[in-house]
């Protein structure tokens, strides 16, 4: 290195050391979220750029620093974040479990939360600077009843004036094309962020094949089904957001979104009934068709907050409202009919659910002397179920079952969370009181009003300790609540052929407790996460299933007693420059038990995630990863999950200056036409195994494009705190 090129590195490292405090802290900032790459006259100065990084009560992973995000979507890039699990049928789960809410730029966005799957599929990755797993929500949001919180974080919140956005698009070989579009501008002190997605659901896409067997344990006698079936339709999001800075102390701001979707749900095939002999009792055919089934979802909030002179110290009131309008339409035919046990050949099921919802939340922080800041708040929740059932028989002496049901919940809160930190040390601690009221009412008169009076104390704690710099160590204790939705609630008989399901009016609220111990050792090369835990719950809501004769009943209770050791790790290495592996794994054992009716189930099983990211001469980049499942997860008290394996390739190169065009070859399975989903029921009243295959999961491929313009790096600022409600299980309220 001659001596010119040493006094240009000698003069990068003084600048850095005779840099303000202030230029310190906003050097420090910057590391987390933007990588610098220079090169002076031959000299290379390079920094790391970190995917992920743990805090007090929170985990992110910077998506932006992960070349797959210019054409990947986030269900895509969850697969590769700490903690977060998808399972083989796209099931999200964080720390094990899908009791978790979702955050839009640190907000409840409701909408999100209940159509995850569909939604984030459709997101594309560019848009996300980041996504953090909250695994220690605190006192203000954890008492709502989630063990954890994904929180998508759309853009940075520098403010500049102009215009920016992207669009994206993707087409596959099962005809699915989809587009995606998001814009962000500023005017004056306002901001302005608008997003719009569509997704159009081929017949070949949502394709579907399951076959299932059912041994009747009191009879022996054994029901095979064997249905085709598909769900074309249509999917719209779209979502705005908006600030405004009154001053340097108070700032308003408000956002309205949601979805909307409408499927031509249909299939049908042969159902048959044999004795254990072998010997045909019955057979049929089934014919079923959903000419209106919709859904449609949507959200408005509006915070104010203002910040005194003293630093850190804020109030902020929120209201949110929240509704779900649900409309299904279907009409069973049975034909082909041989020894047909029933009175009836056809079914005519209406049903219209209603859900809507009122918050109101006042939020207060204080910094009390150096070190220590105190929050505390107040929160009252209103909400409306209602609900109509109506099921016509044709040709047949039944009667028309009409159902009406109508729900409301008023919940009335205050928390307090204290937190502490001193030089490596830092810790959480909090406690929420709820009160909440239920009644049930039945517009008909059918069966008696009820109400209910519950009390619920959440308590929570954490506590890290920072080794050094790349290494973190953290304990801590969650507890969260879980309240039945109308789904869970509506006690109106569903009847079909050898099937009955209802609700049940008198669920209460569960709760489940973890215990967290969680390692980080964030290095040059080699960063990776471990997560030993603890979670158990004597009350939680459970499926009951029975069988009377050849007829099966489902209902719910608060029934399970639930225990899971669980070990979670995340392997981040870099062996070469131009090479990236990345391992996310879950181990786990757990044991459920109902004590009415005597049933355990126990499973120790192993979900996993690798990713290997090449870049290649002429800017290409390949990327392989393959995910699955080893061991039989138990699904519930009843049935356990058959091993699976998924993978895929993909090739992607960017253009133009600031790669601002990406385009993304991708195949999934390609050696495999059909993926098959298996589970398999090993006892209670009924016996028996289901393969289920959906074309998404086999083979087709597909091509991705995405586009930035504009040069403004502002989105819409976001009070400190909002309003999240997290407690709702089962129903339209809550997706599954």
């Amino acid at each position: 290195m001659n001596t010119y090129k040493i006094m240009v590195l000698s003069l990068l490292l003084a600048a850095k050391a005779g840099a303000t405090c202030a230029q310190t802290d906003s050097l420090s900032a910057k590391k987390d979220s933007v990588a610098w790459n220079r090169e002076l006259e031959g000299v290379t100065v390079k920094a790391q750029r970190q995917l992920i990084k743990q805090e007090t009560d929170r985990i992110g992973y910077d998506v932006q620093a992960d070349e797959d995000a210019k054409t990947e979507t986030v269900l895509d890039m969850l697969r590769k974040i700490p903690m977060v699990t998808i399972d083989g049928e796209e099931k999200i789960l964080v720390k094990g479990n899908s009791n978790f809410k979702i955050h839009r730029n640190g907000r409840l966005d409701p909408s999100l939360t209940k159509n995850a799957k569909d939604i984030l599929k459709a997101m594309p990755a560019s848009a996300v600077k980041r996504i953090e797993v909250i695994t220690e929500p605190g006192a203000r949001e954890d008492a709502e009843g989630v063990d954890a919180i994904l929180n998508i974080v759309m853009m940075d919140t520098k403010k500049m004036q102009g215009v920016t956005g992207s669009v994206s698009g993707t087409y596959s070989s099962l005809e699915v094309p989809s587009i995606s579009t998001y814009l962000t501008t500023q005017m004056g002190k306002a901001i302005v962020s608008v997003n719009y997605g569509f997704n159009y659901m081929s017949e070949k896409a949502t394709s579907n094949h399951a076959i299932r067997e059912n041994t009747f344990v009191g009879t022996g006698n054994t029901q095979r089904i064997d249905i085709n079936g598909s769900n074309p339709g249509n999917f719209h999001r779209a979502n705005i957001d908006a600030s405004y800075d009154i001053d340097s102390l108070n700032l308003l701001s408000a956002s309205f979104g949601g979805y909307v979707f409408k499927l031509n749900v249909k299939g049908g095939g042969p159902i048959s009934m044999s004795d254990p002999s072998g010997n045909l009792l019955y057979c049929y055919d089934e014919n079923y068709w959903m000419p209106r089934y919709s859904q449609h979802s949507w959200n408005g909030r509006m915070d104010y907050q203002h910040k005194t002179r003293r630093k850190g110290e804020q109030f902020t009131l929120s209201y949110m409202l929240a509704l779900t309008r649900q409309h299904t339409e279907q009409e069973t035919n049975y034909s082909n009919t041989q020894n047909f046990p029933f009175d009836y050949n056809g079914v005519l099921f209406h049903k219209r659910e209603r859900f809507t919802e009122h918050t109101f939340q006042f939020d207060y922080v204080r910094p009390l002397w150096e070190g220590h800041k105190l929050e505390v708040g107040t929160k009252y929740i209103n909400r409306q179920n209602n609900s109509e059932n109506r099921q016509d028989y044709f040709n047949s002496p039944l009667p028309s079952s009409d159902n009406a049901f109508n729900h409301s919940t008023q919940v009335a809160a205050l928390y307090a969370d204290y937190m502490w930190s001193k030089g490596k040390w830092s810790a959480r601690a909090g406690l929420r009181y709820e009160y909440s009221h239920m009644k049930g009412h039945y517009p008909d008169g059918k069966s008696a009003d009820f109400k209910k009076h519950l009390n619920d104390w959440v308590p929570q704690a954490s506590v890290k300790y920072q080794i050094d710099d790349r290494q973190s160590l953290k304990l801590s204790y969650v507890t969260s609540i879980n309240r039945p939705g109308l789904g869970y609630l509506n006690p109106a008989v569903s009847r079909t052929p050898g099937l009955e399901t209802f609700g049940n009016a008198h669920l209460v609220s569960s709760t489940t407790r973890t215990v967290a111990l969680a390692y980080m050792n964030a290095g040059q090369k080699l960063t990776f996460h471990l997560t030993p835990q603890f979670t158990f719950s004597n009350d939680n809501i459970g499926s009951i299933a029975y069988a009377l004769g050849d007829t099966r009943y489902q209902t719910f209770g608060n029934v399970i007693r639930h225990r899971r050791w669980q070990i979670q790790g995340y392997v981040q290495w870099k062996p070469f420059d131009k090479t990236t592996l990345v391992a996310n794994l879950d181990a786990w054992h757990s044991r459920f038990e109902n004590p009415e009716q005597q049933l355990s189930m126990s499973s120790t099983d192993l979900w996993y995630y690798f990713n290997l990211s090449q870049k290649l001469p002429w800017k290409l980049r390949f990327t392989a990863s393959t995910y699955g499942q080893i061991g039989r997860a138990s699904q519930d008290i009843y049935s356990t999950y058959e091993p699976y394996n998924r993978y895929s390739f993909s090739l992607q190169r960017s253009f133009l200056s600031d790669d601002r065009l990406t385009v993304r070859l991708h195949a999934n399975s390609p050696f495999h036409k059909n993926q098959h989903f298996k589970t398999r029921t090993t006892q209670g009243d009924i016996v028996g195994w289901s393969d289920n295959i959906n074309a998404q999961n086999g083979r087709y491929f597909m091509i991705s494009v995405s586009f930035r313009f504009g040069k403004l790096k502002a989105s819409v600022k976001k009070t400190d705190t909002t309003i999240e409600n997290s407690d709702l299980e089962g129903g339209i309220s809550r997706g599954n």
